[in-house]
């Protein structure tokens, strides 16, 4: 058994500033990879997910790229996808001045619209799946058992503990406060879900986030992730079919995520609806390049 050496690029996912954002190891050429070796160079990362990307398997993808956060892969997340069309751009796999991607992952196509200026590119935006909600959790107690917040930081709220998806289900738990945001404390033996905990509270705030926002994923093999592209086409859709914002506000959402990290992350969401039908999911954001290097594997 020979060994292979493989290039990977690192990028801070969701920002524009160094070491903030969502870290990803992008592999840009990862043919000859095992699925089996993949899941271990994701676990000896140790981020929340890195990608591998290979020749396209379909003619309406551009490239076939597979995602693994150091536990298990994913049929698609946001940070990746985002952060791996920088990678690919950087490396002039994708074409300067084109105006969109498409990756072919589990879930099927993924289209990418691309932005550019002078130094490159500067911001992707991800067409997710249209949402898929339900059900619904009405055993609050257990849910804030399971998180380490009192009820009535969540009754509070008037809204529902919802399942969504857009490609990966994720239960969304709306907060009163961003006080109360940061103090969940889930407990890892009793969250049997993914947990996306927000609050739409900007009292006493300088930003200009519509959103703030935690997810944690202990099942996943990550305890709490800086930003979840993932589950911010499903928030935006949950805020619009509860009527949490307009159908216009709806078209253009922040996401403010990771704070409590240390790792501010800026998640861009428009929803497209009318007459409360969902007809367009997207995500977007930008990426900072961080490192490179070469790994040695025997496969």
């Amino acid at each position: 058994m020979g060994i292979s050496r493989y290039q990977y690029l690192h990028y801070d996912v969701f920002t524009n500033r160094r070491f903030e954002g969502n870290q990803l190891a992008v592999f840009p050429d990862a043919i000859g990879l095992s699925a089996r070796t993949m899941q271990q160079i994701a676990f000896e990362i140790g981020f929340a997910e890195t990608t591998f990307v290979s020749i396209p398997e379909r003619t309406d993808t551009d490239v076939r790229m597979r995602i693994f956060t150091p536990g298990t892969e994913m049929p698609m997340a946001g940070h990746p996808v985002v952060g791996s069309t920088f990678a690919l751009a950087r490396a002039g796999r994708i074409a300067r001045n084109k105006d969109e991607w498409v990756f072919g992952l589990n879930v099927g196509p993924t289209p990418v619209a691309l932005e550019w200026n002078g130094d490159g590119l500067s911001f992707a935006w991800m067409t997710q799946r249209l949402p898929e909600f339900g059900p619904q959790l009405y055993d609050i107690a257990s849910v804030a058992r399971a998180l380490g917040v009192r009820e009535e930081d969540i009754r509070g709220t008037g809204l529902p503990v919802e399942r969504v998806s857009c490609g990966v289900p994720f239960v969304f738990v709306p907060i009163t406060t961003r006080d109360a945001v940061d103090r969940v404390q889930p407990d890892a033996r009793l969250l049997a879900f993914e947990a996306y905990v927000f609050t739409t509270d900007r009292a006493a705030t300088a930003d200009s986030a519509d959103t703030y926002s935690r997810m944690f994923a202990p099942a996943l093999g990550v305890l709490e992730d800086p930003a979840t592209g993932g589950a911010s086409g499903p928030l935006g859709s949950y805020l619009v079919r509860h009527s949490v914002v307009t159908p216009e506000q709806g078209r253009s959402l922040l996401n403010l995520q990771g704070v409590k990290m240390g790792r501010p992350s800026w998640i861009h969401i428009s929803i497209e609806s009318t007459d409360g039908n969902i007809s367009r999911v997207r995500v977007g954001g930008s990426a900072k390049f961080i490192a490179e290097g070469t790994m040695e594997v025997e496969d």
